[in-house]
């Protein structure tokens, strides 16, 4: 009895021994068969790649979409500077019409103080004329019909020189009455001519700004809905992007994707900035100058031609409100509406150089006031031909709208520099 349990006890401790390694083993080939790190490898490799995919898909599209837009931002710019360039044209033709209108004024009054002069000459000939028959014979009384009858100034003149009825000097003065009218004359006949030839020209140039609105207001459509369209992928192209990043294991995908994307745009923004401001030391005035700021902002267009006609200025892109300071003193010659600028304002400086900003959201200044370098005047703004906020900074010389020369000589002896220009 004692025997039979002994060896029940032993077998029964044996099976314990051989069943736990037995148990090892099954667990063991069960851990190779289905280890969750033999097919999660996989699994995690699959949901990588799709994400890959579609964010390789969604680039894809949005890239295609940026070279649609790219070409509508290019066709939204020809159209602006049409339209600028028009805007242009208008003003100018309006400045040379009102110059050649006061002309006109001015020969028309000066035509004026002639013709009085030379009646008051006529008044003097016939007075002396009537002394004559007063004191003299008949042949002078003769004489003297014939100059009383005669039909104007120059037969006067030719008269009172054949016959030498009349004093030289009172000759003398005939005569020049008559230069000076027929000069005046001469004069309100040019000024009338160029006051109408000024009305065409401003007619023509109010027709060419009216059709290069038109075309920028297509333009403008298009583009608008191309750039919404691209909106739209590039919120699809982050989602993309964030789901990558969360695939290649990052914490927190969204800042991770927000620190990259302010990575590019910085990288983006230092290739292409420009400085459009002075160095701190001379935003205000400097001491022994009078170097400051324009404004602060990108270049996004210089002077010269493009697309076959002049852009008579440079234009600078800037969130609307950015101050705009006048680098130099001056005097404000306007400070208003301008045709396709909008609102604009026209300095005047000592050397007679007039500086012009277009396109502004406000002005500070009014037409006759002095101003001095450093004052801000207006804010950058998109009134007008306008298709974002920048301001349009031209400079002239010889007048308003006289010459419009390119800018960057001017600036860079204020020290702003327009990088690429």
């Amino acid at each position: 009895m004692a025997t039979s349990h002994h060896l029940r006890s032993m077998m029964s401790r044996r099976g314990r021994r051989l069943r736990t390694p037995l148990i090892a083993a099954t667990l063991m080939a069960a851990a190779l068969v289905g280890a969750p790190a033999a097919v999660a490898a996989p699994a995690d490799d699959a949901r990588v790649e799709e994400a890959r995919s579609q964010h390789d898909a969604v680039a894809a599209e949005i890239a295609a979409l940026s070279g649609r837009v790219t070409e509508a931002e290019q066709k939204l710019q020809r159209m602006t500077h049409e339209a600028e360039v028009a805007s242009g044209e208008a003003l100018a033709a309006q400045a040379a019409l009102d110059a050649a209108t006061r002309e006109a004024e001015a020969a028309e009054l000066a035509l004026f103080a002639a013709k009085q002069a030379v009646a008051e000459a006529q008044d003097e000939v016939s007075e002396v004329g009537r002394q004559a028959y007063m004191g003299g014979g008949q042949e002078t009384f003769g004489d003297l019909h014939l100059l009383l009858n005669a039909d104007g100034p120059a037969e006067l003149l030719e008269q009172a020189a054949t016959l030498d009825t009349l004093g030289e000097q009172r000759a003398e003065t005939l005569d020049a009455m008559e230069i000076v009218e027929v000069a005046q004359a001469r004069a309100e006949e040019a000024a009338q001519a160029t006051v109408a030839e000024r009305d065409r020209a401003a007619g023509a140039a109010a027709e060419a700004h009216a059709a290069a609105a038109r075309q920028l207001s297509g333009a403008q459509a298009e583009f608008d809905a191309l750039s919404l369209q691209k909106l739209d992928l590039a919120q699809q192209l982050r989602d993309a992007e964030i789901r990558l990043l969360q695939m290649e294991g990052a914490r927190d995908a969204a800042r991770a994707w927000e620190a990259q994307q302010a990575a590019r745009e910085a990288a983006a923004a230092a290739a292409s900035a420009v400085t459009t401001t002075a160095p701190t030391a001379t935003r205000a005035l400097a001491a022994g100058g009078s170097t400051a700021a324009l404004t602060t902002g990108r270049v996004t267009s210089c002077y010269g031609q493009r697309w076959g006609t002049l852009h008579a200025g440079v234009d600078i892109a800037a969130p609307i409100g950015t101050p705009i300071f006048v680098p130099e003193g001056g005097v404000v010659l306007q400070a208003g509406p301008a045709s396709g600028f909008g609102l604009a304002v026209a300095i005047q400086h000592g050397d007679g150089t007039i500086t012009l900003y277009g396109h502004v959201n406000q002005f500070f200044v009014s037409a006759g006031q002095a101003v001095t370098a450093g004052q801000q005047i207006a804010e950058v703004g998109n009134r007008g031909q306008s298709t974002g906020p920048h301001l349009h900074f031209e400079v002239h010389e010889g007048g308003l709208y006289a010459n419009r020369v390119n800018p960057v000589p001017w600036l860079t002896g204020h020290g702003i520099s327009l990088g690429g220009c």
